[in-house]
């Protein structure tokens, strides 16, 4: 009377995969998101605290303020990040990594396929001699 029943909500591993790639972009995207604003907020604490409250004003790297590199440096893993999430997931990410497994795999195959015969040509077992003796006896009296 209470208690309510739960559904009982089954989906199959198509979906399944697919829900769990949107989630892991999601959380991709996000975390990109989050970098740029930390990339925002710390730029500006550094550009605060260096022309504002003049700390390591004397502090410079061949003629260049330590807040600039520190921003460029940053900018640069932003960058990355970026490339990471928009660029690199969308040229090697699950549909490619699938593909390159099926490619594998079915070179691998091949590979042993073509091992099985070289050991059976230099190492026949011996009732497939004793088969082929009778198939040549068969084949030589017609």
């Amino acid at each position: 009377m209470f208690s309510k029943k739960k559904k009982n909500i089954s989906i199959d591993n198509e979906q399944h995969e697919l829900f769990e790639h949107a989630r892991k972009r999601i959380v991709q995207k996000k975390m990109l998101f989050r970098h740029f604003i930390l990339f925002i907020i710390g730029s500006l604490f550094s550009i605060v605290l260096n022309l504002i409250l003049g700390i390591g004003k004397s502090f410079t790297i061949a003629n260049i303020d330590w807040f600039v590199i520190v921003i460029v440096v940053w900018a640069f893993f932003l960058v990355l990040h970026f490339c990471n999430v928009w660029l690199f997931s969308t040229f090697m990410g699950a549909e490619w990594t699938e593909q390159q497994m099926k490619k594998l795999v079915i070179k691998q195959k091949a590979e042993i396929a073509n091992l099985q015969k070289e050991v059976d040509l230099k190492h026949p077992k011996p009732e497939i001699i004793v088969l082929q003796d009778n198939n040549t006896d068969t084949t030589t009296e017609q």
